[in-house]
């Protein structure tokens, strides 16, 4: 058992910190491993472990089906993957929490300043290093999201059209009360800017990391496009599952002229979010959903082969709620369809096995 333990805590160290370790292979060497349990406490960098705690912890508490997901993923790649759903996460919450617009414009302003710190001024012009920039700029409950946000591996494209993204849910609450959902295009506009992205940027964080020659330029960007169009079904499956919630705060992602077609406008899904042409439209959405699923999850066992049942297990895990969605009778929880959790490990264990 201690022999475990000590295996458990090198690799930890070999993982956690970069600065210590630059390069670990896939199999790491006993001599590697010694080294690593030999180095002392005191050489810990403490702050990339809180940061590591905090991202972990917000994690497990907004998305419960990537956090299951996320203990698939091994070494640095788990690391990197948490650490970009904590950016993707503090960001939203940025805009979306503040308490006017203005707020809300003022942090999407400071979020593409923080990017273009990190990737125009490289390293960052002084006297506003990143560090200073961020901890005088940014909420402290943040810093550590942004501080260790492993932008050298990612291309900034995505993360620009992420930030910019968020522009579209500040509509809903402008002075005219319009709605910017207005058809499908404008649906797969905004899936593709605030999870599209995300997509797009895992698929870049498993080439990183991954141990195996890089295939084809060609091959390699169709699998990152088909990552982006898996974003954008993901997207759509969870504002199927948030219909409800999301009318709450005076928001209707379902395209307007899908709505006009019942004759219904967005104001009617606000007053009743539960009615029959409401869940009609909510099946139509999980039908699009579905099709983008389909069109790209065989991209998925293009990847490195180490990454291809974990990357199964996030898919299916969260593919699985509009499953349920399908379901007549399905269970809602706090304006939510919920999946049991029996049923997510068996999902998760059928989808790894897969991989």
């Amino acid at each position: 058992m201690f022999s475990l333990l000590a295996f458990d805590n090198a690799l930890a160290v070999l993982y956690a910190f970069p600065s210590l370790f630059p390069a670990v292979p896939l199999r790491p060497s006993p001599a590697l491993l010694v080294s690593s349990l030999l180095v002392p406490i005191s050489a810990y960098d403490d702050e990339r472990i809180q940061g590591l705690q905090e991202a972990l912890a917000r994690l497990r508490k907004k998305s419960r089906s990537f956090y299951l997901a996320s203990g698939v993923f091994q070494g640095r790649l788990r690391i990197d993957l948490i650490l970009l759903y904590s950016f993707c996460r503090v960001a939203d919450d940025l805009v979306d929490e503040a308490p006017t617009i203005a707020e809300a414009r003022h942090w999407i302003s400071q979020l593409l300043r923080f990017l273009d710190t990190v990737y125009i001024h490289d390293p960052p012009d002084d006297p506003a290093t990143l560090s200073t920039f961020v901890t005088t700029t940014f909420p402290p409950s943040t810093h550590t999201a942004l501080l260790l946000f492993p932008t050298k591996y990612l291309p900034p494209t995505p993360l620009y059209d992420l930030v910019k993204g968020f522009e579209t849910d500040l509509a809903f609450a402008s002075p005219s009360n319009s709605f910017p959902i207005v058809d499908e295009a404008a649906l797969q506009k905004y899936a593709s800017c605030v999870a599209g992205t995300v997509g797009e940027s895992l698929i870049e964080l498993v080439y990183h990391h991954t141990t195996l020659p890089l295939p084809h330029t060609q091959d390699r960007r169709h699998v990152v496009a088909a990552g982006r169009r898996m974003g954008k079904a993901l997207q759509y499956v969870n504002i199927a599952r948030d219909i409800a919630v999301d009318a709450r705060i005076c928001r209707v992602y379902l395209p307007t002229s899908w709505l006009a077609e019942h004759d219904l406008t967005p104001q009617d899904v606000i007053t009743d979010p539960n009615n029959a042409i409401v869940e009609l439209l909510r099946q139509r959405l999980l039908d699009v959903a579905m099709r983008v699923y389909g069109e790209s999850c065989d991209a998925i066992n293009e990847l490195p082969v180490e990454a291809r049942g974990p990357v199964h297990v996030a898919v299916e895990s969260y593919m699985d709620i509009g499953r349920v969605l399908r379901r007549p009778g399905y269970k809602v929880k706090a304006g939510r369809a919920t999946v049991p959790r029996l049923r997510r490990l068996r999902t998760a264990w059928i989808a790894l096995s897969c991989g």
